[in-house]
């Protein structure tokens, strides 16, 4: 059987050609139905250029309004009502796909969820959570990088519930390790947000492993670090910066230094290994966890492989029903007052 999932068609930055490559590549490798969400004339004419004769499934949801990467997220939402987004994620809300993958806006991309889904019960402000490369292979998930600026005790409580059960549902960890990142590993250190986050995760029936540092990120310590979105997303991007910083000089060096044909093949593939473990593409997005839906954010930057990949984590997390899990881990747990003071998304997270 397959499984339904809204694409946002003009959402990257050289939209619509990743999408539909990316849509094209994920319909033939994946039990998937991609629903394209965009101008449907336009999709309509590079759908047909791109497939010729073959019969993918593959379907066009008309939507006349894009929001662009440049435009104040709450605006947008506000005034572009037939945005491909609002469309996409009103597909989810009436159950007509099991979720939506954009790697548009992401101030908006957010806002938009949050106003069409709503919060899961119990969880008063979702959080964008995304692998990171570790030395161990297998990847290491940072949240939130970029949702909620400002956070309280408890929403990083709320984060790691989220990020553990992520982590076992769609990674397949079978007791993720759960890190609170902090300036030191001493349960005294850090600010007053980590030292009060501290006990409310260490009393949480989780695997919490105590306070870790920025390097646990890639040593593969923790399957899960959880942070404010304004650390978190200085460290996404600062890693992704470092990344491309390693790569360009490895590559430098390797063309400068490696002569002998044998050698120079040996290196290239040490190279393109390398490269793929620092791919963003090879992750898809990062899935915006409590929501009433499955909704992956991915970079601006998307390329028709990132595109690829963004369906299959959003199929994966349907399959594997993490929303149903989350939702029935907040439920089993003592009720709190909920917040009344909003959630300001970071919308500098492209």
């Amino acid at each position: 059987m397959l499984i339904d999932i809204a694409l946002d068609a003009v959402g990257s930055d050289k939209a619509p050609e990743p999408e539909i490559r990316g849509a094209i590549l994920a319909c033939r490798a994946l039990p998937v139905r991609v629903h394209l969400v965009g101008p449907e004339a336009e999709l309509r004419d590079l759908l047909d250029e791109h497939l010729e004769n073959e019969d993918l499934p593959i379907v066009i949801h008309n939507a006349t309004e894009r929001i662009g990467m440049d435009e104040k997220a709450a605006h947008a939402v506000r005034t572009k009502k037939d945005s491909s987004m609002r469309v996409g994620l009103k597909l989810v809300r009436e159950r007509k796909v099991a979720g939506f993958v954009t790697a548009g806006n992401t101030g908006a991309a957010m806002a938009t969820a949050k106003m069409v889904l709503g919060a899961l019960p119990g969880v008063d402000r979702p959080a964008l959570a995304t692998p990171m490369p570790t030395s161990k292979g297998n990847p290491c998930v940072l949240l939130d990088v970029g949702a909620n600026v400002d956070c309280k005790a408890q929403n990083l409580e709320q984060f790691a519930v989220m990020g553990e059960m992520y982590a076992r549902s769609v990674l397949k960890i079978a007791k993720p390790r759960v890190g609170l990142l902090s300036i030191g590993e001493e349960e005294t250190k850090g600010n007053d947000l980590t030292r009060e986050a501290f006990p409310l995760l260490k009393a949480l029936p989780i695997h919490f492993i105590g306070n870790v540092e920025g390097r646990d990120i890639f040593n593969g310590h923790a399957d899960v670090i959880v942070c404010d979105g304004f650390v978190g997303n200085v460290a996404l991007k600062t890693s992704e910066g470092i990344g491309r910083f390693v790569r360009d000089v490895l590559r430098e060096a390797l063309t400068r230094t490696v002569t002998a044909q044998v050698g120079a093949l040996l290196s290239r593939r040490a190279f393109n290994e390398f490269r793929r473990r620092l791919d963003y593409t090879e992750y898809g997005g990062a899935p915006l966890l409590g929501v009433r839906g499955v909704c992956i954010i991915g970079h601006g930057s998307s390329n028709d492989h990132a595109i690829f990949n963004g369906v299959r984590v959003a199929y994966e997390f349907a399959r594997a029903g993490t929303n149903e899990k989350i939702e029935r881990e907040f439920a089993n747990r003592p009720a709190h007052k909920p917040e009344g003071d909003g959630t300001k998304p970071d919308t500098t997270v492209h």
